[in-house]
């Protein structure tokens, strides 16, 4: 069953929103050396609990965005799209990690969707 994996929580100032989380939630907070802005949030080791991430506020990602795991990106969207769901953003490759589409659910709640697969280059 295809469940929560990460979460993302957008911020007008990451840097504010990290020291924020670091010092409410004592979680670790580590910008990524990547082409983008983002920054990898650890909740801890409790496996009932994901992990996530912050990145600077857009149009399209207001407030936090669940990202589920799921078997096929593609299989999924047909999905979503079929019982009046929209999708956001259309499916890219995260090099080393598998493929992600944001989509709104019929309420116009957004999500994310995740196809792990370490070899997407």
């Amino acid at each position: 069953m295809p469940r929560p994996v990460h979460f993302e929580i957008s911020a007008n100032n990451p840097e504010r929103a990290a020291t924020f989380y670091r010092d409410v939630f004592g979680w670790q907070v580590t910008k990524w050396e990547g082409p983008a802005e983002y920054w990898f949030i650890t909740t801890g080791d409790d496996p009932r609990g994901i992990d996530g991430a912050l990145l600077r506020r857009e149009v399209w990602n207001r407030g936090t965005t669940n990202t589920i795991e799921v078997p096929s990106v593609d299989s999924t969207l047909v999905m979503v799209l079929g019982r009046g769901g929209k999708i956001v953003a259309p499916k890219v490759a995260i090099s080393g990690v598998g493929w992600l589409a944001y989509c709104e659910d019929c309420e116009g709640n957004r999500f994310g969707v995740m196809q792990p697969d370490p070899d997407v280059a």
